[in-house]
């Protein structure tokens, strides 16, 4: 038995421990209600992974005669678990601030990706950039989302598009992983968009990323999963399929870019292929919805690229969840569709604009954001024997954080059983 206790998290006002429901899979339907919260609450850590939470009196119990050798008073705050964004872009090249006015003038996401702009732009910026400024680009940003409260972030590919840059990417996310305090999972998305070099030769593009690039990604073990953008004018259906299938036989976990924009079926094509996740969905269509639920697919939501595309229309979340499709929602962080690192924002989005309640917003951006990205054993709830990633936020409920938007409630975070931001700074 232990005879030392690393940290001690107490004074806990409300404790959201994301417990209660025993699912094997990610919480479908009412269960993204109910996030296992605990009045004065405590947490115990050793070695990084979590010893004894619950109540405080029930925790200074199980520890008792144990030496603790820090402890950290919440003061009464709300503490939840690390919060995980399971969908973004992290690694790029570049930005792409010069097509606001575009926007602003009506030109849509797919047009000016087809005049050589959007995702081809990033393209070329990030083809030209070293690893290191890369590294540093990325860095910056990771730093932003460990002082959102961000603990394990899912990172794509995708900015590439040939052997060289793909592996460049991921490399970088690699080295970030090693040396940053958050977590990263990787996504291999060489099928982000139809490289320039390859206009109107699609099909080759595909074979180039099947018999190329994802050996080689799997040799050199850089990324977890493949990601595939299934929409009119990128990738059909069929190549879709024939890259995921791919994939899938090399041992990779599947995703896929789904009915953005149009309802192309890349929902019911998550479903046939048992993706683990279908990422944006907006015109995705109950047929597809149905199917993703008999997979268990999880349906990562991203307000924030609606809201900064000014789409009239936005993810059917609260339909997903009638018919027991597990939702999660992301930042989607890109330099085109969602230049913002801020999941808290993503929160109030998912409220007023998702029609989701703070609780079910907790449980998108925890639990089922774990399972999206095959991270459930470890991450996503205060569990004994799960790694201690925990926030302490200045409030004293879950509907504060949606309800006062556009600052960061963050007081503290820790990551693995250290506390990584203290104060709302980085330590």
């Amino acid at each position: 038995m232990e005879n030392k206790i690393d940290l001690l998290v107490h004074n806990i006002g409300r404790l959201v421990t994301m417990q209660g429901q025993g699912e094997a899979g990610p919480r479908t339907g009412n269960a993204m209600a109910q996030v296992g919260e605990i009045s004065k609450g405590a947490v115990a850590i050793v070695d990084g992974t979590i010893y004894a939470v619950g109540s405080e009196d029930e925790v200074r119990a199980k520890i008792a005669g144990m030496n603790v050798a820090q402890e950290l008073d919440a003061e009464g705050r709300l503490v939840t678990p690390g919060l995980i964004d399971a969908h973004t872009h992290l690694v790029h090249g570049g930005s792409r601030e010069h097509e606001l006015d575009l926007k602003l003038k009506g030109v849509s996401y797919l047009d000016i990706l087809a005049s050589g702009g959007g995702i081809l732009s990033t393209v070329r910026s990030t083809r030209k950039a070293t690893e290191q400024e890369l590294y540093d680009k990325a860095r910056r940003s990771l730093d932003i989302m460990l002082l959102q409260g961000m603990t394990t972030v899912e990172a794509k590919s995708g900015y590439g598009l040939t052997l060289e840059d793909e592996l460049k990417q991921l490399t970088v996310a690699r080295s970030l992983n090693e040396t940053h305090p958050v977590e990263l999972v990787s996504t291999f998305m060489g099928a982000h968009a139809v490289p320039e070099e390859y206009k109107g030769r699609a099909d080759e593009y595909v074979d180039l990323v099947i018999n190329v690039m994802l050996p080689e990604v799997k040799r050199q073990g850089l990324a977890q999963f493949c990601d595939v953008f299934c929409e009119h004018g990128v990738f059909t259906v069929e190549q879709s399929r024939k890259i995921l299938t791919a994939a899938k036989e090399l041992g990779f976990g599947i995703k896929i870019h789904a009915d953005e924009i149009e309802p192309m079926g890349g929902a019911q094509l998550a479903g046939e292929l048992g993706c683990i996740s279908a990422e944006h969905l907006l015109a995705a269509t109950d047929e597809g919805f149905a199917a993703m639920q008999q997979a268990g697919t999880v349906a990562v939501c991203l307000p924030a690229t609606s809201f900064n595309l000014r789409l009239k229309t936005h993810a059917r979340a609260r339909r997903m969840i009638e018919m027991g499709v597990p939702v999660a929602i992301s930042t989607d962080y890109n330099p085109g569709s969602s230049p913002t690192e801020s999941i808290q924002l993503v929160m109030t989005l998912g409220c007023l604009n998702l029609g989701l309640t703070p609780e079910e917003v907790m449980t998108a951006i925890t639990v089922n954001a774990a399972h999206a990205i095959g991270k459930a054993n470890t991450v996503g709830s205060l569990e004994v024997g799960k790694q201690a990633d925990l926030v302490i936020f200045n409030a004293n409920n879950l509907a504060y954080l949606p309800y006062h938007f556009g600052i960061n409630h963050v007081n503290t975070v820790v990551k693995r059983g250290r506390v990584v931001v203290a104060e709302g700074r980085l330590v």
